[in-house]
Order: C-alpha cells, then structure tokens, then sequence
C-alpha cells in the first residue's frame, strides 16, 4: 500500500517522504486554520443587524458560514491533492470575500452575489481548459517569475506581522502620515506581540538548526506559551483590548464541538445580479472577479512550485493545465457552497518549508479541514499569533528568490521590484503582478525591445490597466 501512495504521489522521486508530507500538510492547515474564523467575521452576520447585511436586509449566519468554509476547503484541498499532486492548499480567498461584502451585497441578495462568483469561477475553467491560462503562466519571462516567488514571500510576512499585531496601522485621526508602525505607539507594548516576536526566533532557531517538523514544534510551543501567557493576564480579544490577542483567545474550550450546519449550500441564484443591477454592472464584477482569480492564484502557484522546487528551468509547472482547472473548480464550489471563491493559499510554504512536496500533503490539509467542521472550538486555541510567525518565517525564506533576478539590466530590475513591493504594499498578489507586466511591457517598448515581449503580454497588460481603472471606467458607464 505505501507503494502504491508512493508511485501515486512521486514522493520518493520528488524527494520527500510520508512523515514529511504529513508534518507539512498539519503545518499548512495550522497555519490557515483561521480562515474558519475570519471568513464568517468578513461575510457573515446576525439577523437583525445591519452590518453585512444585502440589500434585502438579510445575512449569512455565522455558525453556517463558519460549517462552509471548512467544508469547501477541506473537499478543494482534497481534489487538487489527487488530481494537481502538489502541496498547494485551497480555502476561501480573502480578497474576494472583502469584495463581496464591501462592493458587491449592498447592490445585491447574498445568494446572487455568489451567483457571480460561480459565473467567475465557470469561466476560469474554461480559459484554463482551453489552455489559455497555462499560456500565459508559460509567457511570463523567468525574472518575474522569481519576482513574484519574492513577493508573495514579503507579501506573507506583511501578512504575520499584521495578523499578529506586530505591525499597526496609524488610525487618519492620529495626524500622522505615516501610515504604519511598530505594534502600540512604536514598542511591542502587549503581550501577544512578545509571544509572536518569541515563536518568530524560536522558528527561526529551529530553522537554522534543521529541526525535523521545526515549524510545527514552534507553533505548539508559541501555543502552549500563549495559554500560560492567557491565564496569567487574562487579557480579551484586540477588538476590544488594544493588549488583547487578534482573533483566537488561547484558553482551553468549554466543549469541543457540534454538528456543522451545511443549509447554505447551494442557495445561489446565478443570473440574479444581472437583473437587479443590470447586464453592465454585474458584467464588470464578473471582469473583476476572474482577473483578480486568475492571477493571484497563477502568482500565488508560480511561489509556492520555485520554493518546493517543483519548478523547471523557466520557473514553469508541470501538468500545471489540470491545477489551474481545478482551482479555478475551487471559485464555482466556493460560490455554490455560499463561502466564497476558494483558491490557492500562499500559506501552503509554511507547509512546504516543513518538507511538503506533494499532492498526500493537501490531502492531510483537506482532512484537517473537514473534521475542523465538527471541532471548531479545539482549533481556536491556537492564536494568529502563534502561527503567523511561520508566515515571517516561511517569507524569510522565499524573498531568496531574488537571486534568479538580473538587477544589472534595469529593464528587468524596476518591473521585477515593483512586483516585489506591490504586493506587500497594496496586499494584493494580483496587484504586484499587474505592476510588473505593465512595467515590464513599457520599458520593453521604450527600449526597443518590443520583439522580446510575447504577444500574450500584451494583451493581458492591457488586460490590468482596465483593472487598475475600473473605478472611472464604471462611474463613465453608470
């Protein structure tokens, strides 16, 4: 049987072993086991409360979203795993469940909103089964490729020091332009923060010292820290202690679960948008929808295969035509289950710096995430900041990439470090890599150069600069 396994997965050709794809398959759901958490707190709500609401008044209830997300993520992680065989996990993405409910639901029901993202989703199969998306992850040249590897690794360590209260944002009213800084009035000022700054050097002790399951030992170490640290000072949640923990409170739970309620699957209406809002307006969320899809998860798939080094000479992925039809299957469940668009995770490197390399690890992530739905209250003890320094860690790491960018030729270095820093900089993969194409496509034609672009550039440069307008372009056309 492990034979079998073996073969199935290429695990011994691709040099890993069972222990290793199951330390990194539990690291990355360790890691983006908050999304359970977070998405409900970002498209749900309560019933006679205005916030999330549609424009029908109504919500997505909590608990139901909560059961959906883990459903969705653990069936996506699942699939990909058996079909793709890379280590790259599935849950709902974040920006465009942010866009959802900001944009899209005070124009529309909740069930037609998610209507387009099945629409998008639909879409994104077809182009990567048409071959039309793995041409154009083929026509990046190599140096962006690297750049965007980098960048996803500064874009997940912006995200740990965040998620974990490191880094602040300056509220407006503060009278400062700067817009960000060092946890509370520039000093680690609160508990949470030591014992993130504690699991950042004990991760990257364990690193150095090429710990087996490094990773994992430091985040059930920060854990069991963050509980001493909770029982100690008993402190509550950041959104109502600026000293408290940002989303999970580290303390033992009064019971450790339920049956998961699954009543918003399939409540979808998937022509609805149109109608109420019009053919123009629903048409451009949907234009919105699938290029944000389309990159962030190409970018996101380009990382994450140089760092496992799963990658060929030109940074491409083999049989990278059947991931990207999968992932793009990932929006059409993530909009029928009434979660969102599910896609890659970039948190899948904390999985693959613990040794990940295969699909059986997704699989492990998957099966996590499943039974997450019926434990919810035992995967909350863990806090963000207990897994967000694998996040800086793992960034730590990626930003080696950089090493494969010519920065002796200008016309490389500027588009390969504006898609670096867009990332972190806007939180947008998507973003980072629209800065790059278009930059490297200018200077391409300003330099004479023009013939060395792939006409695929083009096309999907101009492709970003009605992405970066559609503000204007939607208030011309209103």
């Amino acid at each position: 049987m492990k034979g079998v396994v073996d073969r199935y997965f290429a695990i011994s050709e691709r040099d890993s072993s069972v222990g290793r794809e199951i330390r990194g398959g539990i690291v990355t759901f360790v890691t983006m086991a908050y999304i359970v958490v977070l998405n409900p707190i970002i498209i749900g709500g309560v019933v006679g409360d205005p916030r999330n609401a549609d424009v029908d008044g109504n919500v997505l209830p909590i608990d139901q979203v909560a059961a959906v997300t883990a459903l969705v993520a653990g069936v996506m992680c699942i699939v990909f795993g058996f079909v793709a065989k890379y280590p790259f996990a599935f849950a709902t993405g974040l920006g465009i469940n942010s866009l959802l409910a900001v944009s899209l639901v005070p124009e529309v029901t909740w069930p037609e909103a998610m209507g387009l993202v099945v629409i998008d989703g639909i879409i994104i199969v077809v182009l990567a089964a048409t071959g039309f998306r793995t041409a154009v992850f083929n026509a990046i040249p190599a140096d962006l490729k690297a750049a965007t590897a980098a960048g996803i690794g500064c874009f997940i360590a912006f995200i740990g020091f965040v998620d974990a209260g490191f880094v602040e944002r300056i509220p407006d009213a503060a009278g400062t332009t700067v817009p960000v800084t060092l946890g509370i009035d520039n000093s680690i000022a609160s508990w949470p923060v030591a014992v993130f700054a504690f699991g950042v050097l004990l991760m990257a002790i364990l690193v150095v010292r090429q710990v087996k399951g490094g990773l994992l030992i430091g985040i059930v170490v920060t854990t069991l820290l963050a509980i001493l640290v909770q029982r100690v000072a008993e402190l509550g949640p950041a959104s109502v202690d600026p000293d408290g923990w940002s989303l999970n409170i580290p303390s033992w739970p009064d019971s450790p679960g339920g049956l998961p309620d699954f009543s918003l699957v399939g409540d979808v209406s998937l022509f609805g948008a149109f109608t109420r809002i019009g053919v123009l307006s629903a048409s451009i969320f949907v234009f919105v929808l699938v290029l944000s899809n389309f990159f962030d998860a190409m970018g996101t798939m380009t990382g994450l295969g140089k760092e496992a080094g799963l990658s060929d000479k030109d940074g491409n992925l083999p049989g990278i035509g059947k991931a990207l039809i999968v992932e793009g299957a990932g929006a059409v469940a993530g909009g029928a289950g009434s979660a969102s668009s599910n896609t890659v995770f970039v948190e899948s490197a904390a999985g693959i710096a613990e040794g990940a390399r295969t699909g059986l690890a997704n699989i492990v992530t998957g099966a996590l995430f499943l039974v997450a739905m019926f434990f919810t209250p035992l995967y909350r003890i863990v806090p963000l900041e207990a897994a967000a320094p694998a996040l800086v860690v793992v960034g730590g790491l990626m930003i080696s990439q950089v090493r494969h960018i010519d920065f002796t030729d200008f016309r490389i270095a500027m588009p390969a470090f504006l898609t670096i820093v867009g990332m972190p900089f806007t939180y947008s993969i998507a973003n980072g890599i629209g800065l790059g194409f278009i930059s490297y496509v200018t200077l391409a034609v300003a330099s004479g150069r023009f013939r060395t672009v792939h006409p695929l550039l083009y096309a999907v440069s101009a492709l970003f600069v009605l992405y970066f307008m559609k503000e204007p372009i939607e208030r011309l056309f209103a």
